[in-house]
C-alpha cells in the first residue's frame, strides 16, 4: 500500500505539469499561474521558466522584471533552454537584471546548444543579435562562461538577491 503512494506524486506532479503547459499554450495564463506556481515553488525548471514568462509580459499575474528574472535564473541554473533564452534576453535589455551583453550572450548560447529545429535557430539568432553589440574580446568572453557552465540541481535555499517571490496562486 505504501508504495502506491510513493509513486503518486510524481504523477500528480506531471498531471499538474501538463495542465499548467497546456492553460500557457492555450492563453490562459491565471489558470496556468495557478498550476505552475506551485511547481515552481518547487523547483520544477519548466514552471520555474514558464511562470518567468508570465510575470515578464504580466500574463495571469502582474508583470514585474525582477521576479521574473528570478524565475528565469532559477531555471536556467538547472539547464532549462527556455528560461536559459529569456534570462539570456533578460540581461541583453536589462529588464530585473543589470544590462550585460556578455551574460546575455552566454545564456543564449547555452540555450541554442541544448535545442534542436526551429528553437535552436531562435535562441541562435537571438545570441547572434546580442553579438553584434560585442567585441572580440566580449565574444570570446561569452563563450568562455559557456563552455564552462555546469548545470546544478534545484536547491530550496536558492533564492536571487532580491529575496523570495510571492504569487496570489498559492499559500504558504
Amino acid at each position: 500500500m505504501m508504495l502506491i503512494g510513493i509513486g503518486a506524486a510524481p504523477i500528480a506532479h506531471a498531471d499538474a505539469l501538463a495542465r499548467g503547459t497546456a492553460a500557457y499554450s492555450r492563453g490562459d495564463y491565471v489558470r496556468a499561474a495557478g498550476e505552475l506556481s506551485p511547481l515552481a515553488q518547487r523547483g520544477n525548471a519548466k514552471a520555474l521558466g514558464l511562470l518567468g514568462f508570465l510575470y515578464e509580459h504580466g500574463f495571469g499575474e502582474p508583470q514585474d522584471y525582477d521576479a521574473a528574472a528570478d524565475f528565469y535564473t532559477r531555471g536556467a541554473v538547472q539547464g532549462n533552454p527556455f528560461a536559459q533564452a529569456m534570462l539570456g534576453l533578460m540581461y541583453d535589455k536589462g529588464h530585473g537584471v543589470p544590462l550585460d551583453f556578455i551574460l546575455a550572450y552566454k545564456w543564449l548560447n547555452l540555450a541554442a546548444a541544448r535545442v534542436q529545429g526551429h528553437d535552436q535557430e531562435t535562441f541562435a539568432r537571438f545570441r547572434d543579435a546580442v553579438a553584434s553589440k560585442m567585441s572580440k574580446d566580449e565574444i570570446a568572453e561569452g563563450q568562455r562562461l559557456a563552455l564552462n557552465w555546469t548545470a546544478i540541481s534545484f536547491e530550496p535555499s536558492l533564492r536571487a538577491e532580491r529575496g523570495p517571490w510571492k504569487s496570489r496562486h498559492h499559500s504558504e
